[in-house]
């Protein structure tokens, strides 16, 4: 399945990210690639191999839960661009266009 350019400007919106016309040819040439590349795993074989949740032999290996200082509120948003009454003030992206 090949990416049109209709698919690389809706994946762009989304991801809120803007492009110059002339990078758009390149940026779906780009994914068309990596789409190429990673269909090549509908070729492996298979067959009798479990589904893997671990990649090594551990399981549950959990950390003894120790309690900790945190950081205080003027800590936290003391390097923040812009904070409004001790939290991070981001723009807005639900909602909009």
């Amino acid at each position: 399945m090949a990416l049109t350019r209709e698919d690389v400007l809706k994946v762009a919106k989304l991801s809120m990210l803007e492009f110059k016309e002339s990078e758009v040819m390149g940026l779906q040439n780009q994914l068309n690639d990596i789409l190429e590349f990673v269909s090549k795993l509908d070729e492996a074989n298979v067959e009798g191999i479990e589904p893997m949740t671990q990649v090594n032999d551990m399981y549950n290996s959990f950390r003894e839960d120790v309690v900790v200082d945190s950081l205080t509120k003027e800590e936290a948003v003391k390097n923040a661009p812009e904070e409004i009454e001790g939290t991070f003030a981001v723009p807005r992206t639900v909602g909009e266009n």
